[in-house]
């Protein structure tokens, strides 16, 4: 299963990225993964949402229709979702009801230093997705609270019960993600 993971954080060192490269040695067998944040994405505007797309729009799209499945992994932003990943999500969800993100199975982590974990931020975004019909693991919300103590220095994440949660969360999802597509 190719994984797509689509972080919502554009900071070089943010913890979604950590949390991103730590899922990479996380996975079950026969699990690959890709990350992307929507840097190079322009502001959302029908005016460019022409047969003739932006070419990061078209690289965004091109990588969402190749994956097998998509992992959201987000900061909560005052309350919600961080901008840039609105934005990813709305040039990825063109055209509507027929986009790449249309059937594909998501998983959703949010992450915050608050003790709360990023859940207003996980909560939007699953409406969100539920708005490009997109499907999303239901399963305990994937929350990581306190993320500024899981990870040491180098990045590494460094937290066993957040590494077990995420090894299981991935299983579980592997085999729900394989039964959406049948």
């Amino acid at each position: 299963m190719k994984l797509l993971i689509v972080i919502g954080s554009l900071r070089a060192a943010s913890f979604s990225r950590k949390l991103a490269l730590a899922t990479e040695g996380l996975g079950p067998d026969g699990m690959s993964f890709e990350i992307i944040d929507g840097r190079d994405l322009p502001l959302y505007d029908q005016d460019l949402d022409t047969d003739e797309k932006p070419p990061a729009v078209q690289a965004l799209v091109e990588q969402i229709t190749g994956a097998d499945a998509l992992f959201f992994v987000t900061p909560e932003f005052n309350y919600g979702i961080p901008g840039s990943l609105k934005n990813l999500i709305d040039w990825a969800s063109r055209p509507a009801f027929r986009s790449p993100l249309k059937g594909k199975p998501a998983l959703l982590a949010a992450l915050s230093p608050a003790p709360t974990g990023g859940a207003r931020a996980y909560t939007q975004l699953a409406t969100v997705l539920a708005g490009t019909l997109t499907p999303t693991f239901l399963a305990p919300s994937f929350l990581v609270p306190t993320v500024h103590e899981k990870f040491d220095e180098a990045g590494a994440l460094i937290d066993d019960q957040t590494k077990r949660r995420l090894v299981r969360m991935l299983e579980e999802f592997s085999t729900w993600a394989a039964g959406q597509a049948s």
